[in-house]
């Protein structure tokens, strides 16, 4: 299994936000940012920080995709 953040792109760009509001409104680091973009894993509590920014829940942002053997 591996994590995809394809929700969390698709909640900014309904708010019409960028990769750096989320970045500043979160106040997160820009290597999080880089994390995400890369669909790697982040700890719970930026995932806790970034669904309180966005009012949303944290299982809104990410989904588990099945890796194709």
């Amino acid at each position: 299994m591996r994590i995809q953040y394809n929700k969390l792109w698709k909640i900014l760009i309904d708010k019409n936000m960028k990769k750096v509001d989320l970045r500043d409104a979160a106040e997160i680091s820009s290597n999080t940012i880089a994390k995400l973009s890369k669909n790697e894993p982040v700890r719970m509590d930026v995932l806790l920080k970034i669904a309180i920014t966005l009012d949303c829940k944290v299982e809104d942002l990410f989904e588990t995709v099945k890796e194709e053997q």
